[in-house]
């Protein structure tokens, strides 16, 4: 399948990206001007949203300051059209077992949903932000992204990522674990160096630097860093291990976060300057990084480019069910025909069940890498189909959007019972009830399209039910198509939804 292009944004198109950071919240809102983006608003709070996790579960307090700050976000993004808005949410969303306590009325209040990411496409996005603020040069880089809940590295060239990783290690969650009660002392401060250390070895191997030719540092806490040592006169510019190991000597002469006095360092930034030192000295000795110079371009730019490809000339998504439809041999004739009936279906209950455009594009790409499990195994394939969307890196995709298209992989065909549901919100249920339904149609019908051309039939949606009409005589004369509808019609109405056909 071709990626799908479109035409360039029109110059003065406003695009925004919120970033739900672990430490912070960002929002920036931009102009493209000859293919370019341009900030027009920009504005940051520390929320701290991870450190509020207890148990994997967002307090109630952190929940609310989330959502205060956000309702602020929310009077900037007026001016800006719904379909041009992401939000994206990171490392304590990802772990929150509660995270739709604050994602939903969060998306209430912004009108745009909130895409949860896994780290790896977290890192992607944060390259992508970082490579448009550098020189389009071909050298190798590391970029590296202190944040409040985990540590991305990435390793690329011009705006290739080649290699991308997501540590479980932030200043939020290590100042929290390292350093209880905002304490600092020799020990802890140790304590939070080996650990980010030990974290960092699982890695050196492919990320040591003999990979990559200069090191760049992404992140508030990275350039909280050199904005200290430059006003101490520790550094020219950038940051140095000579000038990390100053900074930390002056970090232990206090005894509390709250007493850390440093020319250059924002009081916002005491509470995690600590940890946020003692993760870049690890990654420093252990990866033998030697120098690094920080930008300004950060997940919330990756995010607003990526944006600019989906509307415009590439969405990385369609290149990504590409490069998963070859790697696992998908017989790509028959995906194409599978995928083209998912849209034809889906095009004709759109209106009647309320579908949204992004509903009728997760149906299709499923419909694309329908058949990807039998890789592993022809029995049960749909399984195995549904556990690679779920756990493959697949670039672009938001962790809700790999669950969704591996709940409809694995319900294309067999039995649907209750379990299937049991992380399912039970405002999702009809919608991806009636996703369900039209992929399960759409598979019935490729064995018919296998061989011959489908007729022209009439698809007639209502709130719980579908009806198809075929034209006289033509179900008579296929009776395995009919025999298998009739089997859908009992399966999908112990789902509550009625299929009469005709």
């Amino acid at each position: 399948m071709e990626p799908q292009t479109r035409e360039p944004l029109p110059d003065g198109s406003l695009l925004a990206a919120v970033d739900l950071g672990s430490n912070s919240f960002h929002l920036i809102v931009a102009r493209v001007e000859h293919g370019e983006m341009r900030p027009v608003e920009v504005l940051a709070e520390k929320v701290q949203l991870g450190a509020g996790l207890v148990d994997n579960r967002l307090s109630p307090e952190a929940i609310a300051r989330g959502l205060d700050c956000l309702a602020r976000f929310a009077q900037m993004l007026g001016s800006v059209d719904t379909e041009r808005i992401r939000v994206v949410g990171t490392n304590a969303l990802r772990v929150a077992d509660n995270r739709r306590d604050f994602t939903r009325p969060a998306q209430e209040i912004l009108g745009a949903p909130v895409d949860v990411v896994y780290g790896r496409e977290e890192a992607r996005l944060v390259y992508l932000g970082v490579a448009h603020t550098l020189a389009d040069d071909a050298q190798s880089r590391l970029v590296i992204d202190i944040g409040g809940g985990s540590t991305e590295l990435i390793i690329g060239e011009r705006f290739e990522p080649r290699r991308l990783e997501s540590l479980q290690m932030g200043c939020v969650s290590y100042s929290d674990s390292c350093f209880p009660g905002g304490k600092i002392s020799k020990d802890n401060y140790r304590h939070a160096y080996n650990r980010a250390r030990l974290e960092v070895s699982h890695i050196r191997y492919h990320y040591h630097a003999g990979h990559w030719a200069e090191c760049v540092g992404s992140s508030g806490t990275l350039q909280a860093v050199e904005a200290v040592l430059l006003s101490q006169g520790w550094s020219d510019g950038g940051i140095d291990r000579k000038g990390l190991e100053k900074l930390e000597k002056n970090l232990l002469r206090f005894k509390r976060f709250d007493n850390i006095a440093l020319e250059g360092l924002s009081s916002q930034r005491r509470n995690v300057i600590a940890a946020g030192v003692a993760i870049a000295s690890a990654l420093f000795d252990e990866l033998g990084i030697k120098q690094m110079r920080t930008s300004r371009g950060a997940l919330r730019e990756g995010v607003i480019y990526d944006l600019m490809g989906r509307l415009s000339h590439e969405d990385v998504r369609e290149r990504t069910i590409n490069a998963l439809m070859q790697r696992y041999g998908v017989d790509t004739p028959m995906a194409e025909l599978m995928a083209r009936r998912a849209r034809t279906l889906f095009n004709a209950t759109r209106s009647g069940w309320k579908l949204r455009r992004t509903d009728g594009d997760l149906l299709q790409r499923t419909a694309l890498a329908h058949e990807i499990g039998m890789a592993i195994s022809h029995k049960h394939y749909q399984r195995h189909s549904a556990y690679l969307l779920l756990n493959a890196d697949l670039p672009g995709f938001s962790q809700e959007e790999q669950e969704q298209m591996a709940l409809l992989a694995a319900t294309q065909r067999g039995k649907l019972d209750e379990t299937l549901w049991a992380a399912v919100p039970d405002t999702e249920r009809p919608r991806l009830l009636r996703l369900i339904t039209l992929i399960r149609l759409a598979l019935i019908f490729k064995y018919v399209e296998q061989l011959e051309a489908l007729p022209d039939f009439a698809v007639h949606p209502e709130a719980d039910s579908l009806r198809l009409e075929f034209p006289e005589g033509w179900l008579a004369q296929h009776p395995l198509t009919a025999q298998e509808l009739q089997q859908e019609q009992a399966v999908l109405a112990k789902q509550g939804l009625a299929l009469a056909i005709c």
